[in-house]
């Protein structure tokens, strides 16, 4: 085997190893060669090919929208083309390392590359021509609705698209014409259009610039190590794109200073691919020329990190992650899960929230060439696209206004979850129901309008009489001051800042405007109610004790409480507190005359009306309220009733 040379046939060979592969030689000469070889290549002295009969395809996912490369079987003219790579200057023979069998079943014809790829720009292109629907267009091989469909929607996530545009009656916005009329694709041409916006186009032309042709940094497999040393002084912690930005500088630096060989020697001493370099340079002038034609103007000064990265984010919306710590890998758009490759600067760290230039489905899905992003980032940039959510809506007395829990999400990656707004916004008719409900009806609300406190002040006063007169029913309900509220204050008030606003102007109009009267809070028959009737003082001799009042049937406390003092107890006299106050007497006289034994009570039927004529006749200075209805009824009706039938215990508590 000596004279044998091994010799690898990569897009990414250094010139001097691609020099070889076409020189001449009299050893035996093995190429490792991919799909690249089936085309009309002429490598001197290869007499044999060996077809394993696979090859790893580009192919655009329609499930996950991303570029996948997975190793398929080649089709029948593919396998012949690389057989064709033998016998090109003598007789050669091709090995297939598969049956005749398999090979008459594949088809004759590898897929056009236009059914498996993103259609965005094309259908761009289409539209900024005037060529009518895609999807009716002739083309030799058509591609699905889906894939225009998919082609739409990443135009309007970049803003190119009018947000209700279709493939068939698609409007390009401003966004859009610029986009036709940058040599590079859609996705990177925004990048370009955000950092002329944000002061960072002059970064994001050399980060464009690089996007757009292969990695100019060499990594050969006899010096990764070496290499990974000489490139570690580009790496910026937590941006692949910086580190691009970061080389470029050098290079730049480097250039102002070396002669053309000297810098040639320096990229292979720095294992950079001098010819890469060279085109990057050219494709940056290339794109600053275009740039200066549609307007797009550098800033003098340099950008912030932050600056450059929001600018590449406008055109990576859909290209960005949140880290699932369970499961060690970031959540993607539309369900898909990936993973940082391992060349990246951010495979150690793994922030929260990453963007990616590119992913890639191999042997997983990886993102390459990241970048650590701020999600409030995502939630400005991608705001015409984000998705939002709004759930539990409740009143809150500190912000003075509806708020509810929102969740933010953007192709289902989460930004925010539980993140408390005012619902003013997102509705605003109930937002303004619940302010007036809460705020104006129940009163929950910290504020020093004059109308407020006035208005809490009668609403409790006629509650007190409520509970005194042992009453629910005195006071309009809830609804009723809805409805007096909802009627004065403006549409416009949806929460207490709007409401300050308005009542400003309004109160110099009608400063009575929102005041609450007796009339507006009592029901009709409350007139009835007098109370002088529950007094809040009893008076006995020089006394004056304290009441109070209870409305909790059932409860120890239900009723009139008469609070005496300790030292006082001695000179209180306990004759007159059974006649209860003015306003419960009735009810007690009808109370006791209900617990009389039926053969008595019979004679004092209906018992309300001999209730009340009895108390008409008797005051508590005529001494215990059971002798004293004793005699004005027996003076009223002839019959006698004995002390011993009146019986307390069938008196209500509250009136004993």
């Amino acid at each position: 085997m000596s004279g044998m040379e091994i010799l690898p046939l990569y897009a990414r060979l250094p010139a001097a190893e691609q020099h070889r592969i076409f020189t001449r030689s009299n050893g035996r000469r093995i190429v490792l060669a991919t799909n690249v070889a089936e085309t009309s290549l002429t490598v001197p002295s290869i007499r044999y090919v060996v077809d394993t009969g696979t090859a790893r395809i580009s192919r655009y996912s329609q499930r996950i929208k991303v570029q996948r490369l997975p190793i398929e079987p080649i089709s029948q003219a593919s396998a012949r083309q690389r057989s064709g790579r033998c016998g090109r200057v003598a007789d050669g023979v091709c090995i297939r390392l598969y049956s005749q069998e398999d090979f008459d079943a594949r088809p004759e014809f590898s897929d056009p590359k236009i059914l498996h790829t993103n259609l965005a720009s094309v259908i761009l292109q289409m539209i900024s021509l005037g060529l009518g629907n895609v999807a009716q267009f002739p083309f030799v091989e058509a591609p699905s609705a889906r894939q225009v469909a998919d082609g739409v929607r990443l135009l309007q996530e970049l803003g190119a698209l009018e947000e209700r545009g279709t493939a068939a009656h698609g409007k390009l916005t401003s966004y859009g014409r610029t986009i036709v009329a940058l040599p590079v694709d859609p996705r990177l041409a925004r990048m370009l259009i955000a950092a002329a916006e944000n002061g960072s186009l002059r970064e994001m032309l050399a980060i464009v610039a690089a996007l757009s042709i292969q990695d100019p940094r060499e990594r050969p497999v006899d010096a990764q190590e070496q290499a990974d040393q000489s490139h570690a002084r580009f790496k910026h912690e937590m941006s692949d794109f910086l580190t691009l930005l970061n080389l470029w500088h050098y290079l730049v630096e480097q250039l102002k200073t070396l002669s053309g060989r000297e810098f040639r020697r320096m990229c292979k001493r720095c294992y950079l691919h001098y010819f890469r370099i060279r085109e990057w340079q050219d494709l940056y002038s290339q794109l600053k020329q275009v740039c200066k034609q549609q307007r797009l103007t550098m800033s003098d000064n340099p950008a912030g990190e932050d600056a450059i990265h929001q600018a590449i984010l406008a055109g990576l919306l859909s290209h960005i992650g949140c880290r699932d710590a369970n499961k060690c890998d970031y959540q993607g758009a539309r369900g898909l899960r990936f993973s940082i490759q391992p060349g990246s600067v951010l495979f150690r760290c793994q922030p929260d929230y990453v963007m990616s230039a590119e992913l890639v489905e191999t042997t997983r899905l990886w993102a390459r060439t990241n970048a650590r992003i701020d999600p409030t980032w995502i939630e400005r940039i991608g705001a015409h696209v984000m998705k939002r959510q709004y759930t539990e809506p409740h009143w809150s007395r500190k912000a003075g206004g509806a708020m509810v829990a929102e969740r933010v999400t953007l192709y289902g990656v989460p930004l925010v979850t539980r993140r408390q707004v005012s619902y003013a916004k997102v509705d605003p008719e109930v937002s303004r129901k619940l302010f007036i409900q809460h705020a104006l009806v129940e009163g929950d609300w910290e504020t020093q309008h004059r109308f407020f406190r006035e208005n809490r002040q009668i609403v409790a006063r006629l509650s007190d009489l409520e509970v005194r007169a042992r009453r629910r029913n005195l006071l309009v309900d809830d609804e009723g001051l809805f409805d007096f509220y909802d009627a004065r204050v403006s549409e416009s008030v949806l929460s207490a800042t709007y409401f300050d606003k308005w009542w400003k102007t309004a109160r110099r109009t009608n400063p009575q405007l929102l005041i609450l009267t007796e009339d507006v809070l009592l029901r009709g028959d409350a007139e009835t109610v007098d109370a002088r009737d529950y007094p809040k003082t009893w008076c006995q001799g020089n006394l004056r004790l304290k009441v109070t009042y209870q409305f909790e049937p059932g409860a120890d406390i239900d009723g009139v409480t008469v609070h005496i003092p300790v030292d006082q107890l001695n000179q209180v006299d306990k004759n007159s507190f059974d006649w209860l106050v003015p306003g419960m007497r009735e009810e007690l006289a009808i109370a006791l005359l209900n617990s009389l034994p039926k053969a008595t009570r019979r004679n004092f039927v209906p018992t309300p009306d001999y209730a009340r004529i009895a108390l008409a006749a008797v005051t508590p200075d005529n001494g215990p309220i059971i002798k004293a209805l004793g005699r004005a009824l027996h003076s009223e009706t002839g019959v006698n009733v004995a002390s011993g039938e009146w019986d307390w215990e069938r008196v209500p508590d509250h009136l004993r």
